[in-house]
């Protein structure tokens, strides 16, 4: 019986998490890319040491911004990107990340 409602309460939340992905606005996603634009290109193809961000899955791209905004080290640009992050908020970060994986 606690199997059952375990396995319950994991179907409930995935199903939960891929409603919020799903209610992610891409359009406000695009607007707020514009501030991306000049290090990872206007179709987010990455140039120089800046990577390609296009069709990056929204999840890995949520949680990484989530990981700079928090002050994490992720990786050699954090110092750039961290306060890029640290102004937004979990929905635009939502937003973002749906724009990003439509690239």
């Amino acid at each position: 019986m606690k199997k059952f409602a375990l396995m319950g309460v994991a179907l409930a939340a995935s199903l939960a998490m891929a409603g919020a992905a799903q209610a992610a606005d891409v359009e406000a996603g695009k607007a707020k890319f514009a501030t991306c634009i000049s290090c990872h290109g206007a179709q987010g193809q990455g140039q120089a040491i800046f990577p390609k961000l296009a069709g990056k899955p929204a999840a890995d791209t949520a949680d990484l911004l989530k990981k700079y905004r928090a002050g994490e080290t992720v990786g050699p640009n954090t110092p750039l990107m961290a306060p890029q992050a640290k102004g937004l908020s979990d929905e635009d970060i939502a937003n973002l990340a749906a724009y990003i994986e439509t690239l």
